[in-house]
């Protein structure tokens, strides 16, 4: 683990457990879920980097550029593979000073046939965090690229999320998204609405436009921005937890798909970028 403050802000790192966050505190109060002691997956963390596509890959098969490409199941009884490598590696300390930290991650070509380097950035202000996740293809062909991130917060009494959006791809069985649903669904998340009081919710709604507001009653906001390229907000709302994720991601699920889904090709040397910023007032 490391950890870095500035004034009342506190972050903790899990390098080793995909390059996680472990812990972010303002004045002591918990902002982002705080890590499962003793916890070896990245799942169980306070936020993790999706790297370099988000969410499932129908039975992690795709095609690109006329290459066949087969990626094994990395969770557990589940077929779709989800959120690159980035989240099932140990990532190295580049940098910590007041403040700041820097991690990286670089990919040996495996199943994933493209090497690349990941990088994110952590900077902490007095009341918030900015994050910068970026890849850069270091392969000799072009590779594709989608970003993400995928941060738990913990779920509050009475607490209500807001996030413009223009509607929602509904999902089948296995969590992949099936049709485009104009308008709100479930929750009116555009509107403000409950985070209690809904069924499963795993859903990427479209027209973000970068802000999300966490909001519950007597406590400090949490805001949530992102930058432009996040054009999709993943929302993950499972009955009867204590936490739920509001994940700004700049490719949808099923990455490869029919339609605009936020990929990229990054020519060799290329690089990708994006951030989030958690925000307490």
């Amino acid at each position: 683990m490391t950890a870095i403050e500035k004034g009342q802000a506190r972050l903790v790192l899990a390098p080793e457990v995909g390059g996680a966050i472990a812990a972010f505190t303002v004045a002591g109060r918990d902002v982002l879920r705080p890590m499962a002691d003793g916890a070896g997956d990245a799942l169980f963390t306070s936020s993790f980097p999706l790297v370099p596509f988000c969410n499932r890959i129908p039975n992690g098969r795709f095609t690109f550029e006329g290459r066949e490409v087969v990626l094994p199941p990395n969770l557990a009884g589940h077929p779709h593979t989800l959120h690159g490598q980035g989240w099932r590696a140990a990532w190295t300390i580049e940098k910590v000073t007041d403040g700041e930290a820097v991690l990286s991650y670089t990919h040996a070509p495996d199943a994933w046939p493209w090497a690349y380097r990941a990088e994110q950035r952590f900077v902490l202000s007095e009341t918030g965090l900015r994050t910068e996740l970026s890849v850069t293809n270091t392969s000799d062909a072009p590779m594709p690229a989608g970003l993400g991130f995928h941060p738990y917060f913990p779920r509050r009494e009475g607490e209500a999320l807001t996030a413009a959006n223009d509607g929602v791809w509904l999902i089948d069985a296995d969590v992949l998204p099936t049709i485009h649903h104009p308008g709100p669904w479930e929750a009116d998340w555009a509107a403000g609405a409950p985070v209690e009081g809904h069924g499963l919710i795993d859903h990427c709604y479209t027209g973000w436009n970068q802000r999300a507001v966490l909001r519950a009653p007597g406590q400090p906001d949490t805001i949530v921005t992102a930058s432009a390229e996040c054009r999709w907000l993943h929302v993950y709302v499972p009955p009867g937890e204590a936490y739920y994720c509001v994940e700004p991601c700049a490719s949808r699920p099923n990455p490869f798909g029919d339609g605009e889904t936020g990929m990229v090709t990054l020519a060799p040397g290329e690089s990708r970028s994006i951030w989030m910023k958690v925000q307490t007032r």
